[in-house]
């Protein structure tokens, strides 16, 4: 029986797991699922929006995979610390699979960048979301007039529609109640979502970009000037890919539009490259100053020295995420992923048969959920082409056992169920349906302990 070990529970986690117990090649195949935190499924949990309940109903595939009798949940356990290092998780496994993906969010590297009221829309995400691990602020919001988000990816709509909607829309999900009544106080009536090229190199989905312009009491406004400056939006049958002409489409509807007259409203901007963050005496952001970019011809854009300071008490910069390297693996900090060829973990240029590795911390953070699928299989059949090579080694012992012996008492599928149940029963003494619980005594109190 080969005992492999699979590191994080997202969605790459996941479908490693499935497609491990799953195939026929190799039978017996055992699968320990970790995470550091006491609760599974990853970026689906902590990082789609609350108010995308069809994108969350995700959680009940990786449900069903994660209970399976061949597959076993090990929560509230960090590997590549002192307590379990990545050497001694090999000790105890056949293989080790690392699904970690990508926790560092980039930087701008402008001036003004660490002034108080900038933050990564990582942060900001990861606050309404529920994440143990987040700040306990409300980002200011009561004092927040004007926010900017500099990106022009679907994080940066996410965070953008979270602070445009209103109480009514986001009371159904499991947003924290915390983070549900700092939005609802918020002051906040302008949201500029900048981004430094045009409309037609946008990395969102006109789905979601639809969704910006349909919020109730909220006017989607798009520039046509700016807009013009994109050649391949003043020219409609330019040959773009379908989902940036969906996109111009939708832009081109909005700069038509007339206003509503709606309370609140997003500006989307283009062809402004950002300079600096804006700040006052009291070391506070007070607005951003960007340079008006044009296209170069070669699909980038350049400077053309002429600046635009916008007005903001906020702002979420939203640019991409890292890799994170992990104690005791290789790893590339050019492109913030670990060195692999097919999966297998490259160690001065050669496998390392039994450390395998998927997802971000595999490819780099691209693609959609739906990517880390094919992307898992191809590291589980690396996996099972080495099998014979791994049976070899002596793993009789069950794991758990040494992991209770250096002082790790993991939160096991039980413990997780009874931290759903928490949340049903929060939600429902909130008038609301389940309501995350989004503090670390919280969630292993809810556990009932550790195993």
């Amino acid at each position: 029986m080969l005992r492999i070990a699979v590191v994080g529970s997202g969605p790459s986690g996941v479908y490693a797991a499935q497609t491990l117990v799953q195939q026929r090649e190799v039978p017996g195949i055992r699968v320990d699922v970790f995470d550091r935190l006491p609760a599974p499924y990853g970026l689906v949990r902590y990082g789609v929006a609350p108010d995308h309940e069809k994108i969350k109903s995700l959680q009940g595939s990786l449900r069903t995979v994660l209970e399976d009798e061949r597959i076993r949940f090990l929560g509230n356990v960090e590997v590549g610390g002192d307590a379990l290092s990545t050497a001694r998780l090999l000790e105890l496994y056949h293989a080790v699979v690392y699904c970690v993906g990508a926790a560092r969010d980039r930087m701008l590297g402008i001036p003004g960048e660490d002034l108080a009221g900038v933050h990564s829309a990582t942060a900001f995400v990861s606050w309404y979301s529920g994440h143990p691990d987040a700040a306990a602020e409300a980002f200011g919001l009561p004092g927040v007039d004007a926010a900017i988000v500099v990106g022009a990816g679907n994080v940066a709509v996410d965070v953008t529609r979270i602070l445009a909607r209103g109480v009514p829309e986001l009371a159904p999900t499991d947003m924290p109640q915390p983070a549900l009544g700092a939005l609802g106080a918020s002051g906040v009536r302008a949201i500029h979502m900048v981004a430094r090229r045009g409309p037609s190199q946008g990395k969102f989905t006109t789905k979601e970009l639809r969704e910006l312009g349909t919020l109730p009491g909220v006017d989607a406004l798009a520039d046509p000037a700016e807009l013009a400056l994109d050649p391949a939006y003043a020219d409609p049958g330019a040959a773009l890919p379908a989902v940036n002409r969906r996109n111009v489409e939708v832009l081109r509807g909005w700069a038509a539009a007339p206003a509503s007259g709606g309370d609140r409203r997003i500006a989307l901007r283009f062809f402004l490259r950002p300079v600096e963050v804006l700040g006052g005496p009291d070391g506070r952001v007070t607005g951003m100053r960007f340079e008006r970019t044009a296209p170069d011809g070669l699909g980038g854009v350049t400077g053309t020295g002429v600046y635009e300071d916008v007005p903001a008490q906020l702002v979420l910069r939203s640019v991409g995420y890292q890799g994170v390297p992990l104690d005791g693996l290789p790893f590339d900090e050019r492109r913030g992923t670990v060195p692999h060829a097919a999966g297998r973990v490259l160690r001065e240029g050669r496998a390392s048969v039994g450390e395998y590795v998927a997802g971000w911390i595999k490819r780099g953070p691209t693609g959609v959920i739906g990517t880390n699928r094919p992307c898992a299989k191809e590291t589980a059949s690396s996996l099972l082409q080495d099998a014979g090579a791994l049976a070899r080694r002596d793993r009789e012992r069950d794991p758990l056992e040494a992991l209770r012996e250096a002082g790790l008492r993991p939160v096991r599928w039980p413990g997780w169920l009874a931290i759903e149940t928490a949340e049903a029963e929060l939600g429902r003494s909130l008038g609301r349906r389940s309501v995350k619980i989004p503090d670390w005594e919280g969630l292993l109190a809810a556990a009932g302990g550790t195993d």
